[in-house]
């Protein structure tokens, strides 16, 4: 069950994104009034479109991704959606995530909606979760052209637990030959928007613990002589400098994933040469960060245009 707690952050960590924070308060404020922050309830009745494709990328029945493809020629602009929900089957996961396809292929952008052997499926955990991520987004490589999906336009976007494997998955050009996640030239993703992600799970272990009741061993396998630190190949946060550039954003009023953890992974990044940067979306919870009908919508939606090229 996901718990809530209150975090606060200190106005001298708060101070270098103020700006983002006005920015966001401005575009919310010319849309309108805002609206109550969105409960758990209220992310798991999301819903969308159907998909125009389902495509297995394995035999198991979590291997597959879904394909929103806009009308016309093409080539179309990629998202690599990856949803969230604490790492298990509980919570929803890529159901919720049709919302947000189906309003990105109303304005021309193509998404490949991955699902994924979470740690509580046969298969799943490490390191099968992270080997079903990495074939899911280089299975696009070969729907490409089929599709007209143009891949040097393309986009991660994760949220919560899907943060942190969207981030993975941008960074995983970084892992050792000795990972059994490594693949060779794997597709390049240069960018990566994190909502409300949980990317540093060393840091963030107790917060993890805390807002998912997920324990290191469930995400990041067991300790051995031939691996001793668990984190070097699934905590993105240690894959720095990954030569990305990665977007955190996070609402106001998130308890699972607050804006302290952006800041911190933001500064890690910057630390190690990475372009980073934090958005925090006034009013909201870690669950407008989804929804297309949400006041965020506009400030998440203009972040992934961006990314793409788009006006």
């Amino acid at each position: 069950m996901l718990r809530s707690a209150l975090f606060f952050f200190k106005d001298a960590m708060f101070k270098p994104f103020r700006h983002s924070l006005l920015a966001a308060a401005t575009l919310v404020g010319a849309a309108g009034a805002a609206a109550a922050p969105m409960t758990l309830q209220d992310y798991l009745a999301l819903s969308g479109p159907q998909p125009d494709a389902r495509i297995a990328y394995g035999p198991a029945p979590s291997q597959f991704a879904e394909l929103f493809r806009p009308a016309g020629k093409g080539p179309f602009p990629v998202v690599v959606l990856v949803h969230g929900g604490c790492w298990t089957v509980e919570f929803g996961g890529i159901g919720q995530m049709r919302n947000m396809a189906g309003a990105l292929k109303a304005q021309g952008i193509a998404v490949w909606n991955v699902e994924y052997r979470r740690y509580d499926e046969a298969g799943g955990g490490y390191p099968g979760m992270y080997q079903d991520i990495a074939t899911a987004v280089d299975r696009l490589k070969d729907a490409a052209a089929e599709h007209r999906l143009d891949l040097q336009r393309v986009v991660a976007v994760g949220h919560s637990a899907g943060g942190h494997l969207a981030q993975w998955a941008a960074s995983r050009h970084r892992l050792p030959v000795s990972s059994p996640a490594w693949v060779q030239a794997p597709l390049a993703l240069p960018t990566v928007i994190s909502l409300g992600g949980l990317a540093d799970l060393r840091l963030q272990a107790a917060l993890i613990k805390s807002s998912c009741e997920r324990d290191t061993v469930q995400l990041a396998g067991v300790p051995s002589a031939a691996r001793p630190d668990v984190f070097a190949d699934t905590s993105p946060a240690e894959m720095l400098p990954a030569a990305i550039r990665t977007v955190l954003i996070h609402g106001e009023h998130d308890t699972v994933s607050p804006p302290s953890t952006g800041t911190a992974y933001a500064e890690r990044a910057r630390a190690a040469g990475d372009a980073a940067e934090v958005i925090v979306l006034p009013g909201a919870s870690h669950y407008d960060e989804v929804s297309a009908q949400s006041p965020a919508w506009g400030i998440v939606g203009r972040e992934i245009r961006k990314a793409l090229g788009l006006p």
